[in-house]
């Protein structure tokens, strides 16, 4: 399997959950992206199309507190901060989108890492 249909695949998934996975003001969409060194998260009001906070292990603040960006263990920690970041935002229950990523390893770690700080899914 070519890195493009892998792409391909994974876009064509993402599409066809967004068509059903909608975040609201009360409700907002927590969105996951993933590449081969880092992961980002952020949450998302969809009636306003605006990002109300957001995440990623590619930024200069987080890179001093992990060893590798692209480590389970380093989503789980951003996983952690974004909730943290999520409940100083007063929001309490996400949408979760997992952005056609299978439900596993960095993916699985930053959602579990945000339930940790007490977001409900």
């Amino acid at each position: 399997m070519t890195v493009q249909s892998r792409r391909v695949g994974r876009d064509a998934r993402h599409r066809r959950v967004r068509k059903k996975i909608t975040g609201t003001s009360e409700r907002p969409r927590l969105a996951v992206f993933r590449s081969l060194r880092h992961i980002s998260g952020q949450v998302i009001d969809d009636s306003t199309g605006r990002t109300l906070c957001a995440i990623t292990t590619n930024s200069k603040e987080f890179r001093a507190l992990v060893k590798s960006t692209s480590s389970v263990e380093a989503a789980a920690r951003a996983g952690k901060i974004m909730g943290e970041k999520i409940k100083a935002a007063g929001i309490s229950t996400v949408v979760f989108d997992r952005g056609g990523y299978l439900f596993h390893g960095r993916v699985k770690a930053f959602a579990d890492g945000a339930r940790e700080a007490g977001i409900e899914f």
